[in-house]
């Protein structure tokens, strides 16, 4: 009220206070009243209060949710929350809202009521009932008119209505209907119009949709409900006009582009083609971004269509506003509170004092997104740019928000080869605010640290090392358990037969990179030295690793100190988004490794991977491929390392094999000593008036069965990654490799064994007057091991779906996958049998150890990969 005790009276200033005060919101009811005094009129106010709401309810309410209604009370502004004033018109308009919230769920019938119960002393309890009646699907959608344009790609055209399944599956797409919303309804006659300008026809008319509802049974793919629900058809009509060519495209108000053959090649489209206006949109995107590399930051293009009708061609004139052309004065960073200010300026590819560039800034916003060293960077959020138009400048603010620079990570699983293992590593990945980095990672029989330095001396010079230990144990025995899907126990004769050896390596890397003119190509040197020794636990890996000649020594002096000192060349290429959770982008690596230089091992290793990430339904998702392919092969009169060559399985590569579990099969030969028995099991002695002189001992030829690695492999990757929820993903994948020998020379047996096993005696038919071995033969024995037929050049492929769940601070994600195996091996591989009845001698003695060594020694192996897998892990594929 603006009167005051002492003011004349004033009849229409009170009125204005009466209104002032009404206007407020605050009262139920509000009268003034006079009364004469001796000093004068004395006013009276008198005012009834509306209530205070004290709670809001809403029963009946189950196809969204209270923060649902909140959030869309707060968009519509309708004002009704809890403390405050009761007003029924809010109420009234509170209904409303929420009656066209449901009609966009599918709730077209919905009612909805309000009831409001006093609490003493002055306040009141509102209650919205809701009745959401049944839920409105679309139903059939057809079009009137089209001739031209079939009704199925007008349909998929529809964004918010049409049928949801697999587009341009033809027979699959109208899996189950949307739940219909009527105010998406005209937003979709939009789209179809756009794509019948897309099409050509530039002149096409959509009229409104024609709704019909009706009942509709109850729906075939949940069988729970059996309550009738309803559903609308939409019929559109549609008048196509004619088809329209582009004449050409013409450019005015060009100053700083004088060129229009430059201005022309950003439009895909050429000059007769249909005309198209998805490619128009488009071309003026890549004007606007050529235009923004050049400074231009208002750069506006007009464009303007002048279509001629008897010619049935469309002219695109384009009217270009192209502003000033700005330069950067000043750059700033806001919330690197432990990164220090140089650490960032060094990965911007803008810098201050030079034209304003937009790709570039947008590169430089990409080049800081692959550090990890902040929440993801978006040009449009993070970015704060103010123009100076005075002097045609900009100042451009960054706000970054650091991560923990610290973190845990594991890795583990499930393996037959390993059992169940889990390690855990430590990460700090911009230490003391510098940008450099320092791992240390543990686990069983392993370790490692690595430490990086990205800017050398602050020059863009990548230097790194690593120092490491790791200890791997290969048991075919428990490999073969795991494939069985028991224990097996085995007889130790058998046992000798199987690969069964430890290695233990230790050695450190160093290494350099060099970015090529401050993009995302590198190149780089790595050099390693690593010292490794093997300890074998079975004559198989004994004869196997003493016997092949991947270094100048043969026999047991082969196991130890055993050095590989070798550099490694390598280009790489990398534009994807974020190493850990990628979204977009692709990468390429090359890389040849080349051992000799020093160390007593000499191979060539070339290696290519490459990597492509796409967004994809609305950038939503995510479309992820990778192919990796490398090679081996020794020299200077050496073959490659049994332990460098290629096995693959395991959730790096092949998921629904066991690590290391995939390989092609050879025969090893060798000579192998058994005693001559009787039937009864006893041993024949070499003379039976003599005991003492020993037992009758025959040597036999046995292949040994190897997996020995492929000299060559490739593996393919594709995964479609669907967010679920928060750091919850699901993956559906599908892995295709194959692991293969090319080269047989390259599992060549050592000299001195191919001499032992071309000059050893094979059988003992019976004996001379001095009780040797007489009537023996020689088998001649090849250098090269060849690998056994349906071993070699086999693809594999493992299909499935897998959940990924990416944790806080631990720096991996934990998944779990089923993988069934389409493509894998299921055969039984038999070598041709060298041991003949004509090695023993004739009688009782020699039929049973023949037949003894015959199912002993030379049997039918099993090789069965699993069918389908069901795992538990910690790390990434790719």
């Amino acid at each position: 009220m603006f009167t005051r005790p002492g003011d004349v009276y004033d009849q229409g200033a009170l009125e204005r206070d009466f209104n002032s005060l009404w206007n407020t919101g605050y009262f139920d009811d509000l009268r003034i009243e006079r009364e004469q005094s001796p000093k004068g009129w004395r006013i009276h106010v008198y005012v009834k209060e509306k209530p205070t709401i004290r709670e809001i309810k809403y029963v009946g309410l189950s196809s969204v949710s209270q923060s649902d209604v909140l959030d869309k009370f707060k968009e519509r502004k309708v004002g009704l929350t809890q403390e405050s004033q009761y007003d029924p018109t809010k109420v009234k308009r509170a209904e409303v809202v929420i009656k066209e919230l449901l009609a966009a769920h599918g709730r077209q019938f919905a009612t909805v009521t309000s009831e409001v119960r006093p609490i003493p002393p002055a306040a009141v309890g509102l209650t919205f009932v809701v009745k959401e009646g049944p839920k409105v699907k679309v139903g059939k959608i057809t079009f009137e008119g089209n001739k031209a344009v079939k009704s199925r790609e007008l349909q998929s055209a529809m964004k918010n209505l049409k049928p949801i399944g697999i587009p341009h599956s033809i027979f699959l797409e109208n899996l189950f209907p949307r739940t219909y919303d009527s105010t998406k309804l005209n937003e979709d006659a939009e789209r179809v119009r756009y794509y019948y300008q897309t099409k050509g026809y530039y002149k096409a008319l959509v009229a409104d949709p024609q709704t019909k509802i009706r009942d509709t049974p109850p729906a075939w793919y949940w069988p729970f409900s059996k309550q009738p629900g309803k559903a609308v058809d939409i019929k559109i009509p549609v008048e196509e006009g004619e088809r329209y060519r582009l004449k050409e495209i013409t450019f005015s108000g060009n100053k700083a582009v004088a060129d229009t053959r430059a201005l022309r090649a950003q439009f895909k489209i050429k000059d007769g083609d249909v005309f198209d206006a998805e490619a128009i949109r488009k071309g003026l995107d890549n004007l606007r971004k050529a235009y923004a590399a050049l400074g231009y930051i208002n750069f506006t293009p007009v464009p303007n269509t002048d279509p001629d009708d008897e010619n049935k061609t469309i002219t695109l004139k384009i009217d270009l506003d192209e502003g000033k052309q700005f330069y950067v004065r000043r750059i700033e960073f806001q919330g690197n509170t432990t990164t220090r200010d140089k650490v960032i300026r060094r990965e911007l590819a803008l810098e201050e004092g030079n034209v304003y560039n937009g790709n570039l800034w947008d590169l430089s916003l990409l080049r800081l997104n692959q550090l990890q060293y902040f929440e993801p960077l978006k040009p449009e959020q993070d970015s704060e740019i103010k123009q100076n138009p005075q002097d045609a400048t900009v100042d451009i603010l960054l706000k970054v928000r650091e991560k923990g620079k610290n973190s845990i990570g594991l890795t583990g699983g499930v393996s037959g080869l390993y059992g169940g293992f889990i390690g855990v590593n430590y990460t700090t990945n911009n230490l003391f605010g510098k940008g450099e980095s320092l791992t240390v990672a543990i686990s069983v029989g392993q370790y490692q640290k690595n430490y990086t330095q990205p800017y050398l001396m602050d020059r863009p010079l990548q230097f790194s090392w690593t120092v490491y230990h790791n200890s791997y144990n290969y048991n075919q025995q428990q490999q073969l358990s795991v494939q069985a899907g028991q224990n097996i126990n085995l007889p130790a004769s058998y046992q000798a037969l199987l690969q069964n050896y430890t290695q233990t390596s230790t050695g450190f890397s160093t290494s350099l990179s060099y970015p090529i003119k401050r993009s995302f190509k590198r190149v780089g040197l790595t050099y390693s030295f690593d010292d490794t020794t093997l300890q074998t636990y079975s004559a198989a890996s004994t004869l196997y690793f003493q016997s092949l000649a991947f270094r100048g020594l043969s026999g047991p002096s082969a196991l130890t100190g055993i050095q590989t000192s070798k550099v490694v060349p390598n280009f790489s290429y990398n534009r994807i988004d974020n190493p850990q959770r990628p979204h977009t982008g692709q990468s390429l690596f090359v890389a040849t490794e080349v051992a000799g230089l020093g160390g007593n091992t000499h191979y060539f290793k070339p290696v290519v991977e490459w990597k492509r990430f796409r967004p994809m339904n609305k950038n939503r998702n995510t479309l992820g491929f990778r192919v990796l392919g490398s090679w081996i092969s020794g020299y200077a009169g050496d073959v490659a390392p049994p332990f460098d060559r290629f096995y693959m399985g395991g959730d790096q590569d092949l998921r629904g094999f066991d690590i290391r579990s995939v390989s092609p099969v050879v025969f090893f030969p060798t000579a192998i000593t058994i005693p001559l028995q009787n039937p009864d099991g006893t041993s024949v002695p070499l003379d039976p008036a003599n005991p003492r002189r020993g037992t009758w001992n025959v040597t036999i030829p046995v292949n040994q069965i190897i997996f020995p690695g492929g000299d060559s492999q490739w593996v393919a990757n594709l995964e479609y990654r669907v967010p679920i929820v928060g750091p919850v993903t699901l993956a559906p994948f599908v892995d295709t490799g194959m692991d293969f020998i090319t080269n047989d020379s390259q599992l060549r047996i050592a000299n001195q064994q191919v001499i032992t096993l071309n000059a050893t005696n094979y059988g003992c038919p019976y004996l001379n007057l001095d009780f040797s071995c007489a009537g023996t033969v020689r088998i001649p024995t090849g250098a090269n091991l060849t690998p056994i037929s349906g071993t070699n050049y086999q693809p594999r492929m493992s299909t499935g779906l897998e959940l990924q769940v990416v944790l806080p601070i631990v720096n991996a994600p934990f998944r779990i996958y089923y993988a069934y195996n389409p493509l894998r091996l299921d055969q039984v591989v038999a070598p041709a049998s060298p041991i003949t009845r004509s090695m023993f001698p004739a009688g009782a003695a020699g039929d049973y150890t023949y037949e003894n060594a015959a199912a002993l020694y030379n049997p039918g192996y099993l090789i069965r990969e699993p069918r389908k897998t069901f795992r538990f892990t910690v790390a990434t594929t790719f």
